[in-house]
This record gives structure tokens, sequence and C-alpha cells, in this order.
């Protein structure tokens, strides 16, 4: 609709550019320039080749950026990330070399149909409407690629996809399959069931000290250095706000940058517009268009204005007639607008408008517009008087973040030659001495500041002081103590110990009880029997189905499914529930069959599921197959000494 154009190139660039960023990072596509390539097999920096196509270690790092998305990510994943893109680009090269093989392409009218009637065609062919070449090529070099690469990948997509449904055509459900997943998912069972809770058992548990200590020492490994390290800081804070009390900004230094910098402060023209869309019917499979649609849809459109020049119920009329999602609600109001941001027949009108003029209905792809262009605004340069409170809030910003860096390095400086206490009455500020303090542990005055922490928990004890900066403040801070990690004494984790034991002890306990429970009632054919000598508590369920929910057993989609593989009478083993156990015996089965009423409306629904799940079995099982087979045939090589170089690991050879 007019929302979507009316958001210009800036939006459909940043659907694109994650459109774009999911096909470089995905198992299916390829956003490489030169993926399959002819580079000699060896060359620096080919760290795979399959029947002749290459993966690179420049493919691979662009796939691992992708993946990280711009953030920062430790070495040791860095490395992971690569092993695993190498693992993708290898397997995307295998199914690459297979569709040649098998003599599979793709087309320039199937490229086309993708872009038109895929799931992105409302970037390319916004409302079915070809954006133009000129937009193609901007949209694409703002997403950070070129034409060329982009098809290219496209189409190796296509490709893939060409082969998985090759592949993927031989999953095939029988009726009988189908009949017995319907009874599989329709069955409802009832049953008995005797719990045992995890809660109960514990508190029957009451270890004696002797019992604790025997523990703790069979555990000791276990709380190794569990008391992390601490440390001990003298330190002062210069705030960020006594700094930039102190900083004034030169009025000619505003003038100088307003001057230098008048783009950014120029206003192109723009109208503020309301309108309300009359929705004309889309052309049919030919592209001819419904003449008597079109016709009443003008009828509709002329008499919706005039009844807003009559009444100027915008609001009222919008919300009743409006065929724009985005602003009926709002009275039709697009708020402002700039050139080249709507559709050419709606731009001409509201630009060409005065102030206040509404239009006769204007006739666009989206249907019949009636257009109200409420104010306007001539392309202008901003005052200075307008935007002199933002320059000054920046160059401020800027001068104080210059200030605390000069800080941070005179305070420390001044505090390595003179001690703390000196540079700290340099700012005018105390020196506060820190009681033992751990990597999470917030400082007064400070608060929880994990840069800070890392900087403290860095620094050696013989450093003398050093400077950190956090987002507010300059801290100076001199390490007086550390605290080396260490394995607590019994008596320092007492309480812990005996809440393991008895964890430990519970678990035993309710496994054992449970199992006697289960094997009683089997013996006797008698679970209630069974319970009350366990001293579990029975109960009985309604009848339910695989997706129901029953009290203290929780969803039977959970452990105790067992329930719909048992027949009537049967009693099941032990059931882990995680906080409890049980026993079930079931008491009714109820089946349903193919001549149930319910059974026509849900069997195209299983057949298309179990296909579905077939189809993936088959092509992963292709995919499983492909490698091996490529392999002895020696279409796959690793180059051994490039990729242990590129990964940090052994790689398979």
């Amino acid at each position: 609709m007019i929302k979507f154009l009316q958001s210009g190139n800036k939006a459909a660039k940043y659907i694109l550019a994650g459109f774009l960023l999911i096909l470089a990072a995905s198992m299916v596509t390829y956003l490489i320039p030169g993926f399959m390539g002819d580079t000699a097999a060896g060359q620096s920096g080919v760290l795979a080749s399959v029947g002749g196509h290459e993966v690179t270690g420049e493919q691979v790092s662009r796939v691992v950026q992708a993946q990280a998305r711009g953030q920062q990510i430790p070495d040791f994943y860095v490395n992971m990330l690569r092993q695993q893109a190498v693992r993708q680009l290898i397997q995307q090269a295998e199914v690459f070399y297979e569709s040649e093989r098998m003599g599979l392409n793709v087309s320039d009218q199937e490229f086309r149909d993708e872009l038109q009637f895929g799931q992105y065609k409302q970037i390319f062919f916004p409302e079915g409407k070809w954006i133009g070449t000129d937009k193609y090529k901007q949209l694409l070099s703002q997403s950070g690629t070129t034409v060329e690469t982009f098809e290219h990948d496209m189409k190796l997509q296509l490709m893939q996809r060409k082969l998985f449904e090759v592949i993927g055509a031989n999953a095939t459900v029988t009726d009988a399959e189908v009949e017995q997943a319907y009874k599989d998912e329709s069955t409802k069972v009832k049953f008995q069931y005797a719990i045992l809770k995890l809660d109960d058992i514990t508190k029957t548990i009451k270890p004696t000290d002797t019992e604790l200590k025997a523990f703790y020492e069979e555990k000791k490994g276990q709380y190794a250095n569990s008391i992390p390290e601490k440390r001990q800081i003298k330190y002062f804070v210069v705030s960020e706000k006594d700094i930039a009390d102190k900083i004034t900004v030169d009025p000619a230094k505003v003038q100088r940058t307003y001057a230098d910098n008048q783009a950014a402060y120029r206003v192109p023209e723009r109208v503020k517009v309301r309108h309300i869309l009359i929705e004309t019917p889309k052309p049919g499979p030919d592209g001819k268009i419904d003449q008597k649609g079109q016709d009443e849809a003008l009828a509709k459109a002329k008499d919706v204005l005039k009844q807003v020049k009559a009444t100027g119920d915008w609001a009222g009329l919008a919300k009743k007639y409006s065929a724009d999602p985005g602003s009926k609600d709002k009275g039709g109001e697009l708020d402002w607008i700039l050139k080249g941001q709507t559709v050419p027949e709606f731009e001409k009108a509201a630009f060409g408008q005065s102030k206040g003029q509404i239009s006769d209905p204007v006739l666009s792809s989206f249907g019949y517009h009636i257009i109200q262009t409420e104010d306007k605004e001539d392309a202008h340069l901003k005052p200075l008087s307008e935007v002199k409170a933002g320059i000054e809030s920046t160059l401020k910003e800027d001068q104080v973040r210059a200030a605390m860096n000069k800080v941070a390095t005179d305070a420390q400086d001044t505090a390595q030659k003179q001690g703390l206490e000196k540079a700290a009455a340099k700012y005018g500020v105390q020196v506060i001495q820190s009681n033992p303090v751990g990597r999470a542990d917030a400082l007064p005055g400070i608060g929880a500041t994990p840069s800070l922490m890392q900087a403290v928990f860095s620094t050696n004890e013989k450093a003398g002081p050093q400077s950190s900066t956090t987002a507010q403040s300059v801290v100076v801070f001199e390490i007086t103590k550390i605290d080396p990690p260490r394995t607590p004494s019994y008596d320092e984790i007492k309480d812990k110990v005996e809440t393991a034991f008895k964890a430990q002890r519970a678990n035993d306990l309710l496994r054992r009880k449970v199992q006697e429970m289960a094997d009683r009632a089997h013996a006797e054919h008698d679970l209630a029997k069974a319970a009350k000598e366990a001293g579990a508590t029975l109960k009985t369920s309604d009848l339910v189905g695989r997706s129901q929910t029953v009290t203290d057993i929780g969803n039977m989609a959970g452990p105790a499914n067992v329930a719909f593989t048992m027949k009537n009478g049967e009693i099941s083993g032990p059931v882990n529930l995680g906080a409890s156990q049980a026993v079930l015996q079931i008491v009714d089965r109820q089946e349903p069959s193919a001549s149930d009423a319910d059974y026509p409306k849900a069997r195209d629904q299983i057949r298309e599921r179990l296909v579905g799940e077939k189809r993936e079995q088959v092509i992963g099982l292709f995919m499983s197959n492909l490698s091996s087979r490529l392999e002895k045939e020696g279409k796959v090589k690793v180059y051994k000494n490039e990729m242990d170089a590129f990964t940090g690991n052994k790689s398979r050879s």
C-alpha cells in the first residue's frame, strides 16, 4: 500500500539488507563473489574444492562476519564459526556440483519470476510493478552488493531449490500411513497414576554431621576454588558532570560548524498530506482490468469526495472508506512527505496543490486517492537559531569526551608520581578504600561497571595507580590487596553441602522407591496396592489426548506420552517427570478410525505434514550420501595446511 512506498528507499534498503545478510550466512544461499571461481588448486587462500569449485578463506570470513552481525566475538568462537562456515560452504559446493551433473539450470525467466512472485516481491515489484533498473541497481548498491553478484547468488539458490525438489519428489506417504498417524494423534487414554514427589522425599532426609563431612570430602574437588578471587582497591572518581560544568562552547565554533555543514541543515521541499484511498480491481492473469469495477471505484471516490467537502469529517470518512491500513485510523494522515517517497501520480497531485486544497480522485496503481495538501514547505536552509542548541550539544559532548580522556591520562600520571591522595586533591575529590570485591560487585560512588572491574582484575598488584574511563566518570585506582580464589572449608559451606547431599540422596531414594513400586504393581497387577505400600498418591486422569495436560503429570506430549503406546490394563515402568516420578496404568483407551467424521478434514493436513517430514529425511540422507560419494570419487579436496592455518584446528583429510 501507500504506506510501504511512502517510506521510500530507506525502508526497502533495510528490508533488503536483512535479506542479503540471511543469504550470506545461510546454508542454502551464496552471497560470496567468485564462489565458483577457477583458482588453481593449492593456491594461497583456497581451503577446499569440490569438483573444481573452491572454498576460500575470504569466503569463509565473509560468512563469519555476516553471522557475527557486526559484533566483536572471542577468538575461540571465531575459530568455531570458521569451521562451521567451511563445512557449510563445502556442502553448498557439493550441492552445486551435483546440480550441474544432473543438468539442472535456472533460466532468466525463472529468476525474474522469483523476484516478482517470491517472498521479496514487495521490494522489487511493489504492487506488481517493477521498480525500474536504476532503482534496482541503487538498492543493491546500498545493500553492499552488485547486480552481477546478487543475480549470480540468487540463481544458485534457485538451482539448489530445484535439486531439493527433484530429490524430495521421492518422498511419498501411503493412505495406511496417513490413517495410522491419524489414529496415533487422535487416540485418547484414561489412566490411574501413582506419583511420588522429590520434595516430599527430600523433607524426610535428616543427614548427620558425620555424613555431611564425608560427603564434603568425597565431593571436595567440585568445590575447588569455588570462592572466587577478590580484590581491595583505593580509588577516586572524577565525574563527567564535574568536567562538563567547567566546559563552555565557543560561539565562533558553533558558527563555523553551521557554515561548514549546511548540507545537513537543508530541508527539502515537502508537503503535509492526508488521503482516502478507494481501491480498484487488480489486473487479471491476462493483464486486463475490470473496467466495470474501475468505474464503480471512481463513482465511489467521487461520492466520498462530495462527503469530505460537505462535512470535513476526514476521520470518520477515512475510517469508513479508506483501503490504506496505515492511515485510515488516523484520519487519512500521512504526515510530511518528500518527493520520491510516493508513486508519481500521488506526488504530482500532492505537491501541485495549494495549501488546504483537496484534489479530485487521483488514479494510481493502488486505486483512487482523495488528497488534501494540509501544509507546504519550500526547500530551505534552517536558520542558525533553529539548530544552534543541537550544534552546541554535539560540540560540548565532543569536548567533554576529550576532556575526560585528558583527565584520565593526567590523573593517572599525577597519581603515579605523587600518590593517589595528592592526585585526588588536585581534582577536589576524596580517596575511597573498598572492601574486598568480586568481578561482579559494585563500587561505592560508581555502581556496577563491568568495564572498570575488568580493568581492576586485569591489573598487576604492583602496577601502581591506573585509570579507567566509564560512561559517566574517570576512575583512578590502585590495587591494595588480592585474595586469590580458594577452596572453602566444610564449615564455610555446610549449608550448601547439606543441600547437595539431600538432593543426591533424595534422587537416589526416589528412583529406588518408584522402581520398587512399579515392580510390585507388575507382580500383583495392582497399582493401587503398590502405591499404598510405597506411600504414593494415587489419582485418575480424565480421558485425554496427546496435547492435553494432567495434574501433577504435565503435558501429555512429555514423558507421560508413553501412555499412548500402552494397552488397556497395562502398567508402565517409572515415568520421570523431573521433580517427581510416577507409574501409570491404563483404565480406558479410545482409538479413532478412518470412518470417523473428522478424518476427512484432517487427512490432507496430516498427509502434507508426513510428506514434509519424509522429504526432509530423504534430502538429509541424500546430502549424507552425496558427501560420502564425492569424497570416495576424489571430488572433495581439503588443503590441510591452508585449513589448519586458517581455522587453527585439524580438519578432515
